[in-house]
């Protein structure tokens, strides 16, 4: 998959590449985009955030965008993930998408 190719909402990890390139002048930019756009094709192409509805999706790719910045990724993911058991916030589907975040720290194997 190459850039163009990902689709809503998973480019928002293209975009934070970008961000974390402008954000973080010591990063390699070329390594940085290409782990993301894994990241990306990784959870659009696997089963991680199969069955959430497109609400939950996004919100679960914009969660993971800031948690896989985190000095932490793994520990910010394992967290977000009870964190949204116990407060659910605008999610339709809340359960779903804590597990769908344990799913994705263990495709990525963080």
């Amino acid at each position: 998959m190459t850039q163009r190719d990902v689709r809503p909402p998973y480019d928002r990890f293209l975009a934070t590449a970008e961000e974390v390139i402008r954000d973080r002048p010591e990063v390699d930019p070329e390594l940085t985009r290409e782990i993301f756009l894994e990241v990306a094709t990784m959870l659009d192409d696997g089963l991680a955030l199969d069955g959430l509805d497109e609400h939950d999706t996004a919100a679960a790719v914009a969660a993971l965008c800031v948690d896989l910045v985190a000095a932490d990724p793994g520990a910010a993911v394992r967290a977000r993930s009870r964190a949204t058991e116990e407060d659910p916030g605008d999610l339709h589907d809340a359960e779903s998408v804590a597990r769908a975040y344990l799913i994705a720290a263990a495709m990525m194997q963080i």
